[in-house]
């Protein structure tokens, strides 16, 4: 009571200082210091993170850091907690965009290393020489149409050798913690009417071999922890939307389709179903494991807000003005899962939950389309490659598929 009385008799800065002073001395601790700044933790800890995180040199190793949800954690982090230093670490592959960092690649506590995580030489001098104490791995091959119709070589490569390569590394260099990024496409899908949910101690099922592959790469996790005592966190997340997502992905693709005032193709009947969860909110997941996870252990991440392809596409379509007309139907992808669904309950006992709910999905996905019309610049640089890519605007989709006559789409 006594500490609470004189920060209402001095103004806000003075307020400020003086929590910082009795932190230091430790009369009071963090938590106590955020109950009397007054602060939600967001703010408290922005505010506070010269103090609190500086101290414990927290220097992050974001891997695939130039990629879509990559990117998306690494602003998030550096508007949270300024007192922290993260290095992006990324091959720059096709989807790797360093654009995506224009607005912070400024910061003096933002760096940029190009690698590969299967080259444990370049990681130990990198982690060694950046003082990392905390790596997150967001680097995969993830499209799966590649992964079908393509080599799906690369995908073992990265998913799972390069897993295994950052595992040796976290071994060997004595890292606090690890949290290994992975997908809810590892326990394959699930029909349309089942109510169980997939928890994260189900057996692996999966039915691409981009799924394949990163099931190896949590595998391998598993048996580290289990073997060496890793300090490694895996996540299985739902799909994500939002900002920088490369449009070989549903969403950006459809949009990138309609600019060019070209069709949409819709697999099949349009009915597989798919968890949306806002890149934001999974990065504010992972913010939350990267200081509260338990090492060995294995969070779902999931919002709860499952939709179906056809949903989704003339969500898309009504935002953007146009009609039903816009959509051809074309035969589905090979081993396409129906429906995927996840239970999230454990890292929501850890006090997360998603911001972006269900009833704040059309909201989200007009904010993330409007973020790509009003984002020209980006936009335009990866017209600009297309030549160069070899044409990945011509999905498999419509490489692959041949087209067909729907009339009756519920």
């Amino acid at each position: 009571m006594g500490i609470g009385f004189m920060l209402n008799k001095i103004d806000l800065n003075n307020s400020f200082n003086l929590l910082r002073n009795l932190l230091e001395q430790k009369r009071i601790n963090q938590n106590e210091a955020q109950v009397l700044s007054g602060l939600d933790d967001f703010n408290f800890q922005k505010l506070f993170s010269d103090f609190i995180y500086e101290r414990r040199k927290i220097n992050i190793l974001v891997c695939g850091g130039a990629g879509f949800i990559g990117s998306n954690f690494i602003h998030y982090m550096l508007e949270k907690y300024p007192g922290y230093k993260i290095v992006c670490f990324d091959k720059l592959t096709y989807a790797g965009n360093r654009n995506n960092h224009l607005a912070i690649e400024h910061l003096p506590n933002y760096h940029f290393v190009q690698g590969d995580i299967t080259d444990l030489p370049h990681l130990q001098n990198v982690i060694s020489e950046q003082q990392i104490s905390h790596i997150i791995n967001f680097a995969a091959e993830t499209h799966v149409d590649r992964s079908i119709h393509g080599d799906s070589k690369d995908f073992v490569l990265t998913n799972t050798l390069g897993a295994q390569t950052l595992l040796e590394a976290v071994r060997k260099q004595k890292i606090e913690k690890f949290i290994h990024i992975s997908t809810d496409e590892v326990f394959g899908d699930t029909d349309f009417d089942s109510k169980e949910l997939f928890s994260e101690n189900d057996l692996f099922k999966p039915s691409s071999p981009y799924a394949a592959a990163k099931a190896g790469g949590d595998l391998l996790c598993r048996a580290y922890f289990r073997t060496h005592k890793t300090p490694v966190i895996v996540t299985h997340c739902s799909n994500n939307y939002g900002p920088f997502q490369f449009p070989e992905k549903m969403i950006p693709f459809f949009l990138f389709k309609l600019m060019k005032g070209d069709k949409v193709p819709v697999y099949g009947d349009g009915r597989n179903i798919r968890d949306m969860i806002h890149v934001r909110d999974h990065v504010r997941a992972l913010d939350l494991l990267l200081h509260k996870g338990k090492p060995g252990e294995v969070y779902n991440i999931g919002s709860d807000n499952e939709r179906s392809n056809m949903e989704i596409t003339r969500m898309i379509l009504k935002i953007v003005g146009k009609d039903e007309s816009a959509i051809k139907y074309v035969t589905d992808r090979p081993g396409h899962d129906r429906r995927y669904a996840i239970n999230s309950e454990k890292i929501r006992a850890l006090g997360w939950a998603p911001e972006y709910t269900s009833e704040h999905f059309e909201k989200g996905l007009r904010e993330t389309i409007e973020w790509y019309l009003n984002n020209r610049a980006w936009v335009d640089d990866l017209w600009s490659r297309q030549n160069e890519m070899n044409g990945w605007m011509d999905s498999f989709a419509e490489r692959s598929a041949k087209p067909l006559f729907i009339t009756d789409q519920k």
